[in-house]
């Protein structure tokens, strides 16, 4: 598989949609892990009501307080088996990375990207995962003309799609891009999702979110750094809202909490005052501009290689 995983300490002793709507846009939306819902006591409707006039981000990966609760214990249960098995935890190391263009026709406007652009996003993504240890070999790439996969945006067409086209095993990424209908701008699934079902396994993002794309002030790229944190495991960085325990909402202790989505740049913002930390608007798994989020933190990347140990690496 040409793939390079490096290993942590542990090795030693023992031998892991963006949309783009226009407010008034509704429905539900699924991932492999959750069901797009009302499952934040309507505060998605109220970000998204007040903000009627502008064009804003919006994530349909977001797990309700019940789903989290089961994911994060499967998750400790299983980090605990592996920490007694003395199994060293992979700590970085090199994505294979398979690219589904789906288009209606050959012009760029029909979603014919061209390879000069994936190498563009592919280039992103290596330059936000760089200072963690991952990379992401870019290894084939695929041009299919449908115009049902060509304005999916869930549902029976994306299992149609991904049946299809999916390669590798859990831990090659796979890229689908198409012009998904709904004003999305792209959505993935979780690691721990891979076992039910591989083929559904994958990201997919809007088409002109890429580099050069149309869809300003969300075409520099992280749209796709955005779905691959999903993908390897991170949540949104206001999960959970103002939640006061160690970890916050998001499973990362250092992520100050956030009460709701940051969109633009807002620099200084403290939605959660009686919890310390100014709002993480430059974090990748936050609501705000393309060229307003640069980071990661290292909590994110403990998670990462925990959920990629777990999930991921060898299935």
């Amino acid at each position: 598989m040409n793939r390079k995983l490096f290993l942590g300490a542990a090795a030693v002793f023992a031998a892991a949609a963006l949309v783009v709507i226009s407010i008034a846009t509704s429905g539900a939306y699924t991932s492999a892990q959750v069901e797009m819902r009302d499952d934040n006591n309507g505060r998605d409707d109220e970000v998204r009501a007040a903000k009627k006039d502008r064009i804003e981000r919006f994530c349909p990966v977001n797990p309700s307080p019940e789903e989290l609760e089961v994911m994060e214990a499967d998750f400790a249960e299983r980090m605990r088996e592996i920490a007694e098995m003395r199994f060293p935890e992979v700590n970085g190391g090199t994505i294979n990375v398979y690219w589904h263009v789906i288009n209606n026709g050959t012009s760029l406007s029909q979603g014919n990207i061209p390879d000069s652009q994936i190498t563009s996003q592919i280039n992103v993504l290596n330059a936000a995962f760089a200072p963690w240890g991952w990379s992401f070999n870019h290894v084939a790439t695929t041009r299919t003309t449908n115009s049902s996969w060509y304005t999916c945006s869930g549902g029976s067409c994306e299992g149609q799609m991904k049946n299809a086209l999916r390669q590798g095993t859990a831990d090659d990424l796979n890229i689908y891009s198409n012009n998904m209908g709904g004003g999305l701008l792209g959505w993935a699934t979780f690691p721990s999702s891979y076992a039910s079902n591989p083929k559904n396994d994958g990201v997919v993002i809007l088409y002109s979110s890429v580099p050069g794309g149309s869809a300003a002030p969300y075409n520099q790229g992280d749209t796709g750094t955005h779905e691959v944190g999903h993908w390897m495991g991170l949540y949104h960085t206001f999960q959970g809202g103002c939640v006061k325990r160690s970890t916050g909402g998001d499973g990362v202790a250092d992520t100050p909490a956030e009460r709701s989505p940051a969109y633009g740049c807002p620099v200084g913002r403290d939605s959660c005052r009686n919890i310390s930390g100014l709002d993480p608007i430059k974090n990748f798994m936050d609501y705000t501009d393309d060229a307003c989020m640069d980071r990661f933190s290292a909590g994110q990347d403990a998670r990462m290689d925990g959920m990629f140990t777990t999930y991921r690496y060898g299935k």
